[in-house]
């Protein structure tokens, strides 16, 4: 059992090892792109979680720019997106809160 494990692990990081790293990068990015999403997307939404996860977003297409490939632009353009929805939900959230509590 722990040897077909092993097997298992070694095999997934021999197919990892053949993936340019920009590649994983980017769907991390993506990962975390969904991650604020779904917390927007909550019921009440959940903008301390994401912005957390905004923020890692933009660490990595900010901080590594074209590095990221191709799909930096993409990635960019995505970061502007969801910061634009962050900034809407919040703005509706603070509006339908109830006022003089």
């Amino acid at each position: 059992m722990v040897e077909d494990a092993e097997r298992a692990l070694n095999d997934a990081r021999a197919r990892l090892a053949e993936v340019p790293a920009e590649t994983v990068v980017v769907n991390h990015v993506m990962g975390l792109y969904e991650l604020a999403a779904i917390h927007l997307g909550a019921e009440p939404p959940r903008l301390a979680d994401a912005s957390l996860a905004i923020d890692a977003v933009a660490c990595l297409v900010e901080g590594l720019g074209s590095r990221l490939g191709p799909d930096a632009p993409t990635m960019v353009d995505a970061l502007s997106n969801i910061r634009l929805a962050f900034v809407q939900i919040k703005a509706a959230t603070a509006s339908a809160a109830p006022h003089g509590e």
